[in-house]
C-alpha cells in the first residue's frame, strides 16, 4: 500500500504541473517555449528559497522529473559549488549538477534521430 501511495503522490504533483502548463497554453498568449523557461526559472527560485526540496522529498519523481526539478537541480548545484569553490561555483555548479541529465538527453536524442524514420508532415 505504501508503494501505491507514493505513485499517487508522483502522479498528483506531476499531473498538477502539467495542468498548470496546459492552462497557461490555453488561456494566455505565452508560447510553449516561454512556459518551459518559466518552469525552469520557477524551479531555480523555489530551490533558492528552500521551498522546492520539501516538495521533491514528498513527491519524488513527480517533482524532480519535470522542468521545475531541473531548475531546482541547477540551484542546488550552484549552492553546493559556491560553498566549496566560492564565486567560481556560481559558474560551474549548475553544469556539474545537471551534467548527467544533459548528457542522457543528448545521447537519447541522438539515438532517436539515428533510429527514427523521418517523414514529411504534409504527406
Amino acid at each position: 500500500m505504501d508503494l501505491l501511495l507514493q505513485y499517487g503522490k508522483v502522479f498528483l504533483v506531476g499531473g498538477l504541473l502539467c495542468v498548470v502548463g496546459q492552462l497557461l497554453i490555453d488561456y494566455t498568449r505565452l508560447t510553449p517555449a516561454r512556459i518551459l523557461t518559466g518552469y525552469v526559472i520557477a524551479g531555480v527560485l523555489l530551490g533558492a528559497l528552500g521551498l522546492y526540496a520539501p516538495l521533491a522529498d514528498w513527491a519524488g519523481a513527480g517533482a524532480t522529473v519535470p522542468l521545475t526539478g531541473f531548475g531546482w537541480n541547477l540551484a542546488k548545484g550552484v549552492r553546493k559549488a559556491v560553498a566549496v569553490q566560492g564565486l567560481l561555483g556560481v559558474f560551474t555548479g549548475g553544469f556539474t549538477a545537471a551534467s548527467a541529465g544533459l548528457c542522457a538527453a543528448v545521447l537519447f536524442g541522438l539515438l532517436a534521430a539515428l533510429l527514427g524514420k523521418p517523414r514529411d508532415k504534409n504527406g
